[in-house]
């Protein structure tokens, strides 16, 4: 796989031990890094990309979870935006096994929050019909990342957000005592209420639910 080759020899070249202590230690030192900050390894991995660009049309899922296997966490990264741009709009419905397990390989906020976004949330977009499977599957599975997941997957939907599986879904963890849960459900609905605040303000005032996520949801109120 030479694109794998290439990469992992330019993040090599770019390594910076500087750089790599501060940035694991931020992660809670979940995860090794090479030190490389976002603005060059977006750099450097779209230079990569572009001289194997077949080769990563071609094969994009094989080498996102190849990506995902590597130690360092800037391959994550790399595997979360190659198969955002080499997916978005040509999923297949099969790629939700591919979705979950992006979700739960090394999962933390930092890849989880653009996966439910930008890889669940559009693979559901093109697949809608899927939406009720798919959402009350993580919603009700013991992994914490899939719960965050399906409270988050919405985000950008704007108007077109199903308010009523976002409140459904934001009630049935109001009792979560998993600060990444609580926080999911403050900034799911502090976004939709830039669509539509008095729904926010009337679910809020009638929920029960945790100071954080309280507090998160009417910030911008």
């Amino acid at each position: 796989m030479t694109f794998l080759t290439d990469l992992t020899q330019a993040f090599r070249e770019n390594a910076s031990a500087d750089n790599a202590g501060p940035m694991e230690a931020y992660m809670k030192h979940h995860f090794q890094f090479y030190g490389i900050k976002a603005p060059l390894r977006k750099q450097i991995t779209k230079q990569i990309w572009s001289l194997h660009k077949t080769e990563v049309k071609n094969n994009a899922r094989e080498i996102g979870l190849t990506l995902l296997q590597q130690q360092q966490r800037e391959f994550h990264y790399a595997a979360m935006e190659i198969l955002e741009k080499e997916l978005r709009g040509k999923f297949v419905k099969t790629d939700i096994e591919l979705i979950e397990k992006t979700l739960t390989t090394d999962s933390w906020w930092d890849t989880v929050d653009f996966l439910a976004k930008y890889l669940l949330g559009n693979y559901l977009t093109q697949f809608p019909e899927e939406t009720d499977t798919v959402i009350s599957r993580f919603s009700d599975s013991d992994n914490m990342w899939l719960n965050r997941s399906a409270i988050l997957f919405q985000l950008g939907y704007k108007s077109k957000t199903d308010a009523a599986l976002l409140f459904a879904l934001c009630e049935k963890h109001s009792g979560s005592g998993e600060f990444f849960i609580q926080k999911a459900i403050g900034w799911a609905l502090r976004e939709y209420a830039k669509t539509d605040p008095k729904a926010v303000i009337k679910f809020v005032s009638e929920t029960t639910l945790k100071p954080l996520s309280n507090r998160e949801a009417l910030k911008n109120l």
